[in-house]
């Protein structure tokens, strides 16, 4: 395994993140502590997961993913030898039977209090927030538009006051945000250094070769500012293993269960990802293993965040570490991408 320093801490995480999302609905609790128990074998010790997981968000299921995790962590006793990080799920219809606060001091509260007795832990490594309180374009919305009528108030400053409360109190280690903008992520930025309070240290971002939007105005944050990019999605939804495009997926895949999750479906992402099969292909390389590298190479990337629902999956999504890219292949995608630039945003 190999592993990075996240920015402006000490804490070191594997390059590959344990991304959780599948389980208590896809996988049960036995088939997450195997992949639990797999991952950390082969040096993963940094686990991502949120409140609202399982997906797709659900009243009957929030929070069992954690629990779990909870679960599997006070069998183990290993706690201190791993990296957790979670989120506090923002506003919006999807998790309204969570909470309606946004982000809230009495929201955070009540969020980060659930979350770690669902983990079963004294602390968190990394807490984020899962998406703005504001509207933006995020979640597969390609251009920003702004909505005039939105009664949103500037609230960056109360939030990272909220959060330095836990931090100081030993809850929280370090905060981080996802789904941010470039607007959004200098705004907590230009508040930390302004008023003494918590530096916001990664962002979790949508990332892959049919997601690549990242490489704008955020990867320039990133590198300048010490803003480390949590990849998530990096095989688009299983779209960027070739499964569905050579029709070997499963009846339990991402995609078959919950056709709805079609943001990696479009007619460009599956020309492109026809075309990048094919590359793959040419130099003795799954599909698979060519997308996670891809990601794994980035310089801006801390960590990349893979799932799977079984153990074959996981074995080829860890071993992408393994993977290095020449300047070559490198070349091919990016001729690629120009022909068919972010099909997915």
């Amino acid at each position: 395994m190999k592993y990075n320093i996240i920015p402006h801490t000490n804490i070191k995480v594997s390059k590959i993140c344990l991304g959780t999302m599948t389980w208590g609905n896809q996988n049960d609790k036995k088939e997450a502590f195997e992949q639990l128990d797999f991952a950390v074998d082969r040096g993963v010790n940094f686990i991502d997961t949120a409140e609202l997981y399982p997906v797709p968000a659900e009243a009957k299921t929030s929070g069992r993913t954690s629990e779990i995790i909870g679960q599997w962590l006070k069998q183990k006793n290993n706690r201190d030898k791993l990296v957790i990080a979670t989120k506090i799920a923002g506003p919006g219809e999807y998790t309204k039977h969570i909470r309606t606060g946004g982000f809230s001091p009495k929201s955070i509260e009540d969020a980060i209090n659930k979350s770690l007795k669902r983990l079963q832990t004294d602390y968190i490594d990394l807490y984020q927030l899962h998406w703005p309180e504001r509207t933006a374009n995020f979640f597969g919305i390609r251009d920003y538009k702004h909505n005039y009528k939105e009664k949103w108030n500037d609230n960056f400053n109360e939030i990272l006051q909220s959060l330095d409360r836990f931090v100081k109190e030993g809850k929280i280690r370090h905060i981080g945000i996802s789904n941010e903008k470039a607007w959004g992520s200098m705004r907590y930025i230009e508040e930390s250094n302004k008023s003494d309070l918590p530096r916001i240290v990664t962002i979790q971002n949508a990332y892959s070769l049919l997601n690549r939007p990242f490489e704008g105005d955020l990867a320039e944050i990133s590198i300048r500012e010490g803003l480390g990019l949590l990849a998530y999605s990096p095989l688009g939804f299983g779209v960027l293993s070739g499964k569905y495009i050579n029709g070997t997926s499963s009846k339990n895949s991402r995609l078959n269960l919950f056709p709805r999750f079609a943001r990696y479906s479009s007619n460009e992402a599956t020309n492109a990802t026809r075309e990048y099969l094919n590359i793959a292909s040419d130099n003795n390389l799954s599909l698979t293993q060519m997308a996670l590298a891809f990601v794994n190479q980035q310089p801006f990337v801390t960590s990349n965040i893979i799932g799977a629902t079984n153990l074959t999956q996981l074995k080829e999504n860890i071993s992408s570490i393994n993977v290095n890219l020449n300047e070559e292949i490198l070349n091919k995608i990016n001729e690629v991408h120009s022909k068919i630039p972010n099909p997915s945003p």
